[in-house]
């Protein structure tokens, strides 16, 4: 029996690796609580939030949800005891997602508290609380349509996602 990448992790390596595949519905879910989140930075001007977006996002892309508040509320939780599905999908899209969330809050902390400029921090805030309403609620993840296309042009390896390769994401079937 063959062994993939994945299974050969140990230690540090297991640690700090990103699930593959993920459960859609805790990625939802995640989805869900950073539009709350980025919702609640903007609409009640709670600045310091910011932070914890960034840590999120940081936690998410080095570990998965093992070091995020959220990723583990979302996984250990939501998807398996509240909303009691799950649908396996690629996870080094929902990773470069996560690193495209992490870019884009990190900028918006850099404009709020290094430049004094909340309000385009809080427009690039509202660039996320705009794509994770569209995950969580339509499981529609542009930072996953952005790596199938990065994949296609041949800027990321096929060996990254295997699996990624040889999906349509214009095909697939969705669950709501």
């Amino acid at each position: 029996m063959a062994t993939t990448a994945a299974e050969t992790k140990t230690g540090l390596r297991a640690f700090f690796s990103f699930p593959h595949p993920v459960n859609e519905y805790a990625a939802r879910s995640v989805a869900a609580m950073t539009f709350l989140l980025g919702l609640a930075i903007i609409v009640f001007d709670i600045r310091w939030l910011t932070f914890f977006m960034v840590y999120s996002f940081l936690a998410h892309v080095l570990a998965g949800p093992r070091l995020s508040i959220i990723g583990s509320l979302a996984t250990r939780v939501i998807a398996p005891k509240v909303l009691r599905h799950h649908k396996p999908v690629a996870g080094p899209p929902k990773q470069f997602a996560q690193t495209i969330g992490l870019a884009l809050s990190s900028i918006a902390l850099v404009l709020m508290y290094g430049f004094g400029e909340v309000g385009i921090a809080k427009a690039v805030l509202g660039t996320i609380v705009v794509f994770a309403a569209l995950e969580a609620a339509l499981a529609f993840c542009a930072g996953c349509l952005v790596f199938g296309f990065l994949m296609k042009w041949g800027f990321i390896p096929p060996e990254t996602c295997e699996r990624c390769n040889n999906l349509s994401i214009w095909n697939q079937q969705r669950q709501p």
